[in-house]
């Protein structure tokens, strides 16, 4: 019984939470249009922000560090008009909970998949960004029956690949920045901490507005928010070793569309996926960095739906 309203009473607050926040809209990030309405699944182990929006074959989108769901908007103002589009904040990111675990990928490959249960959504295409590209795959890969087609953006997939030369990368450093006197240097100084990957990992670091910076820099300042962002990373090797394993079992059959920023990964992105999937289409980004949805916006957003709808 007491286990119970605990588990109400977290939900409650989690869905207070994402109100309040909810309340707070900065000019550099585009709402969602307001045919969206947003959710608190529950899942095993954490509950899942989720914005969910429109009619007709579903669409997932995930998201990466240094963003959230909102990161979607553009992309989702479209879909939403032949599709039902379904916008999730990774576990521990945004307005979902931050659970002391399960920040593995196959766990959060999970989440997305209870999410889609709970919405009776049996199949979905999927867009994926950063660390969402790696949920993705593990989605992907454990349940090849429910994802129809992929865009995957700009970040590599643990284990798979140049991973290992990747990760020796000294820009690439974050990733193992993590530690209780790591989260004591960033508290409070959350928009410092994001600022140098807007800054460093863009083309063009004023393409991500100040407006744009300060809603992710709150979102991130939340409590548990960076804790729980630096599990996402620790979770890596973890990650590598199941990558192998579930690559091993033979490559994904599902059409996919690798993007990767002219600045950023460019066509390497198609060179990881064809080591994973059979039918991949190589895409750039011009003039982008990592941040395409917020450097290209516009040319971001077309290679989306084109690929998308494509019949």
């Amino acid at each position: 019984m007491k286990a119970t309203f605990a588990l109400s009473a977290h939900m409650l607050l989690a869905a207070i939470a994402a109100l309040l926040f909810a309340s707070t809209v900065f000019a550099g990030v585009q709402p969602f249009p307001p045919s969206f309405h947003t959710q608190e699944i529950q899942t095993d182990g954490a509950i899942i922000h989720v914005r969910v929006g429109g009619r007709g074959p579903a669409v997932v989108m995930l998201h990466g560090f240094g963003d959230t769901g909102d990161m979607w908007a553009p992309v989702a103002a479209i879909l939403v008009q032949n599709h039902t589009v379904i916008v999730p904040d990774l576990r521990g990111m945004g307005l979902s909970s931050h659970p002391e675990g399960g920040y593995d990928k196959k766990t959060q490959a999970r989440d997305i998949t209870q999410v889609m249960d709970k919405l009776k959504i049996d199949q979905a295409a999927l867009v994926t960004h950063d660390i969402g590209n790696m949920v993705g795959y593990a989605l992907a890969a454990q349940f090849p029956t429910r994802v129809t087609r992929w865009v995957i953006i700009d970040a590599p997939l643990p284990g798979i690949g140049s991973w290992d030369d990747i990760i020796r990368s000294p820009a690439l450093w974050h990733f193992n920045f993590r530690g209780p006197d790591v989260e004591r240097l960033v508290k409070g100084r959350e928009r410092i901490y994001l600022d140098r990957f807007w800054n460093e990992l863009s083309a063009n670091p004023k393409a991500i507005d100040d407006p744009t910076r300060r809603h992710y820099a709150q979102l991130y300042a939340r409590p548990g928010a960076m804790h729980s962002a630096f599990n996402q990373f620790a979770a890596f090797t973890q990650d590598a070793t199941d990558n192998k394993a579930l690559a091993a079992n033979g490559k994904l059959t599902l059409p996919v569309l690798a993007l990767g920023g002219d600045h950023s990964f460019g066509t390497q992105m198609a060179d990881i996926m064809r080591l994973v999937a059979t039918e991949v289409t190589a895409g750039v980004i011009n003039d982008s960095g990592h941040w395409v949805m917020e450097e290209q916006p516009k040319q971001t957003t077309a290679a989306i739906v084109d690929f998308i709808d494509k019949k």
